[in-house]
């Protein structure tokens, strides 16, 4: 008996991916950011294929993500927050930290006195996202003060962007400004930064001047799965690695005038061959894909017909007439000669790639090849 769901992961591919984000950011290195089990897509074997593709670190979000790394071999970094009862086993396990406060270097440094270690942290700069860090008109005291703790290795300073995907934004190109004067205030104090990044995936694609020097490293997430944000443009020549496929559970020839689904929003205009799919909405599947999406069946786009379930879609098969029960359907990827990438979906929902990939479901079964 198999899944009746599976998202499949393309580890070639994704090595492919990172190479060519590689080439297009150069000379920074590129550290991938592995988030939410790697957007929900196994964070071990995507992990493990982008440390033999090279990758030098790998960037989390928080302690577990980062825990789950910890014996990779490559430097693991938390890129957001960190509070005063996580401190002492991250410094434990060997993982860089962001400082984002005064006070939370003053935690830092004094748990890795205790510990008799050097805690490494990245500065984060608060330049424009409103989210977290030290506002950067602060940020060159801080910085100092920071720099006389016992314990504190100040190995890296980052800022994040909330608008790389316009390209030549005005805002983006002031913020790299606000970031190079706080730069600019520290080498003046003497203080020197191993790591100096700002480009995540829309900034590599939109923004090249945070490609080059000063600054050294970027930070890589939803291109190494080969999706972009469609509001900007593409820069890295990039190439899907998910394909997600189910199976057709029944197939049924209905009258003219059935209603379809919860709702009736769809009514058979004609007498129709339909078929019912093994995957709704508790898949990842968009609810907005309702009556508008398409899957893959035998090479042919089929219309879904119908709102989403839970548990399964309705499709017609009036153009597949050799369709069996049982039958692979293809929700996500390459069926023949036609594709339906993550981006077609999240167009439909009016959201990011980000949003769809995290969205599927815990019953669909991850499988790498």
């Amino acid at each position: 008996m198999q899944h009746r769901v599976v998202l499949t992961i393309d580890l070639k591919t994704l090595a492919e991916n990172y190479r060519a984000v590689c080439g297009v950011a150069a000379p920074c290195a590129v550290m991938p950011v592995l988030k939410a089990n790697a957007y929900g897509l196994g964070v071990g074997p995507v992990a493990r294929a982008l440390v033999a593709a090279g990758a030098p670190r790998i960037g989390v979000a928080e302690p577990f993500e980062a825990l789950e790394l910890a014996g990779l071999g490559v430097p693991i970094q938390i890129l957001s927050g960190i509070l005063p009862d996580e401190i002492g086993p991250m410094l434990e396990h060997g993982v860089t930290l962001p400082l984002v406060s005064l006070e939370a270097a003053r935690l830092i440094s004094a748990e890795a006195v205790r510990q008799g270690i050097t805690a490494k942290v990245h500065v984060k700069l608060d330049t424009g996202m409103g989210r977290a860090g030290i506002l950067w008109e602060e940020a060159p005291e801080v910085i100092r003060a920071a720099a006389r703790l016992p314990g504190l290795e100040l190995e890296g300073l980052f800022t994040h962007f909330p608008l790389a995907y316009e390209g030549g934004s005005a805002f983006t190109r002031e913020q790299l400004r606000r970031f190079r004067s706080v730069l600019d205030a520290a080498t003046a104090d003497g203080i020197h930064f191993r790591w100096i990044h700002a480009a995540n995936s829309d900034a590599i694609n939109n923004a090249p001047e945070a490609c080059v020097a000063p600054f050294n490293l970027v930070r890589s997430g939803i291109n190494l799965h080969g999706a972009f944000d469609a509001a900007g443009s593409l820069r890295v020549p990039l190439h899907p690695v998910l394909t997600m496929t189910t199976r057709l559970a029944q197939i049924r020839d209905l009258p003219a005038g059935t209603p379809i689904g919860y709702g009736h929003t769809y009514r058979t205009r004609r007498p129709m061959r339909v078929g019912t799919v093994c995957a709704g909405y508790a898949d990842g599947l968009p609810l907005a894909l309702s009556n508008r999406g398409f899957v893959l069946l035998h090479g042919v786009a089929v219309p879904i017909l119908g709102r989403l379930s839970m548990d399964y879609l309705t499709v017609g098969l009036d153009d597949v007439p050799d369709a069996r029960v049982g039958d692979t359907v293809t929700l996500l990827g390459r069926d023949g000669d036609l594709e339906i990438p993550v981006q077609d979906w999240a167009n439909l929902k009016g959201t990011h790639a980000y949003d769809i990939i995290c969205s599927i479901g815990s019953r669909v079964a991850r499988v790498c090849r």
